[in-house]
């Protein structure tokens, strides 16, 4: 197209796979937690300490894939799709390394960390138990996570939707048979529901690797995917991947921080505290599909020397994620009176919910420009910048208002309102680096 936009439906063929996809581990845990919930209180309590630990680990390495999306974007816009999939051999290599290393110090910390997490007694042991098992899924979490990203660089998000839901779906399929037992055969409860996830993990890996051998064997005799490990493509994996983690650890000492203060006001005010939260990570969820498809465009385009066609690219999606989350503000403030209710029947929960609840309603304009706009530069390369003013946002807006809340007694109001700041602080950036110009940086490789 002569202005640099895309059709509305080629962004759709994009974000609507991305969208399931980050979806599905959401929804199998909900899964797990109701098939091991029939077990009883200490091993549902066991699964809620040893998952929030597996689960820390494994999102903190999440850039595995976004970084990787940026890269292999690039090369295809270039029009060297081999290289484009080498990118995914190095992140794959990536991923089995980070993914040995997690399960190696994890099953040395696994005791000392859930006895501090748990009650150090009947708790602690069921968290352990699980944890141990499924610590060996943790190689296969990774290697899911580096296919995802260079098959969203090549535009493929198809095959990634297929391949995750293979897994969580033998997963869910496994999951009570192994718990519970099946046709006189003993379950093996708390156990088995780890085993079932690192069975659903192989079978994810296990395609997403297939996809790499298909790719090598169907790549041009004269441009080959390189198989060994390549130092200098790690070396700028490994870059891209610190900056992207910084930004992680950010985000998660944020809202650690607030969910901690919250608990200081109270029960009612944290369970409120921890219903809008929940929801506010569901539509993250949501408009990071439009990131993800923002992410491949823009790294196409500017792999392909087209400047003029990623700069449109950034407001096109820009405007689609304000309109998506105005649409989505109104949505919650009409349900205000009901959706919450769906949470909760506690009455305190429900009289604390709405201090939380109109900020959550109002920042989700603004949370759809920022996460469309966070996708065009990630999608660009731009990492650097990304994680820079992600800290200073936390550090000048989210964890001075959280702390202020606490000292002065100023409860959800307190911490939403340094929500708003981090978000409005991340917003100025965003639009102020767009409206620069300097993250579009054209070429297969970003200099």
């Amino acid at each position: 197209m002569t202005d640099g936009r895309v059709p509305l439906r080629e962004i759709v063929r994009l974000a609507g796979p991305a969208l399931p996809v980050l979806a599905a581990e959401p929804l199998y845990l909900l899964i797990d937690t109701a098939v091991v919930g029939r077990l009883g209180a200490v091993p549902l309590a066991g699964l809620a300490v040893a998952a929030v630990v597996f689960a820390q680990v494994t999102s903190q390495l999440n850039v595995l894939s976004y970084g990787t999306t940026a890269r292999a974007a690039r090369l295809h816009g270039a029009g060297h799709r081999s290289a484009a999939v080498g990118e995914g051999v190095q992140a794959t290599w990536l991923a089995l390394a980070a993914g040995l290393l997690v399960l190696g110090a994890g099953q040395l910390v696994a005791g000392p960390v859930t006895r501090a997490l748990g009650d150090g007694g009947a708790v602690a042991a069921a968290a352990e138990s699980w944890l141990r098992v499924a610590l060996f899924g943790a190689p296969l979490v990774l290697v899911t996570l580096a296919g995802n990203g260079w098959m969203r660089g090549v535009q493929d998000t198809a095959r990634p939707l297929r391949y995750v839901l293979a897994g969580n779906g033998v997963s869910a399929v496994l999951c009570a048979p192994l718990v519970h037992g099946l046709g006189g055969v003993a379950g093996l409860g708390l156990v088995g529901s780890a085993t079932a996830n690192v069975a659903g993990q192989a079978v994810g890996a296990g395609l997403f690797l297939h996809a790499l051998h298909r790719e090598r064997a169907r790549a041009p005799a004269d441009d080959p995917v390189a198989l060994r490990p390549v130092p200098a493509l790690l070396r700028a994996q490994l870059a891209m991947g610190r900056d992207l983690l910084t930004r992680s650890l950010a985000f998660q000492a944020c809202f650690l921080s607030a969910a901690a203060v919250a608990a200081r006001f109270g029960a009612a005010t944290v369970a409120a505290h921890q219903v809008v939260l929940q929801l506010w990570f569901f539509m993250a969820l949501v408009l990071d599909a439009v990131a993800i498809a923002a992410q491949a465009l823009v790294g196409a385009a500017l792999g392909s020397g087209d400047v003029n066609r990623a700069r449109a690219l950034a407001r096109q999606v820009g405007g689609y994620g304000l309109v998506l989350g105005s649409l989505f503000g109104a949505l919650f403030a009409a349900l205000a009176g009901v959706l919450p209710r769906l949470f909760s029947t506690d009455p305190d929960v429900l009289a604390a919910i709405p201090a939380a609840w109109w900020f959550f309603a109002g920042m989700q304009p603004l949370a759809g420009v920022v996460f469309a706009l966070d996708g065009v530069l990630l999608g660009a390369g731009d990492a650097a910048f990304l994680r820079t003013w992600t800290l200073v946002a936390a550090a000048a807006g989210f964890l001075p208002m959280i702390w202020a809340s606490l000292a002065f007694d100023w409860g959800l109001v307190g911490i939403w309102t340094g929500l708003l700041l981090f978000v409005v602080l991340r917003l100025v950036a965003v639009l102020a680096r767009v409206r620069s110009g300097r993250w579009a940086v054209a070429g297969a490789v970003r200099a």
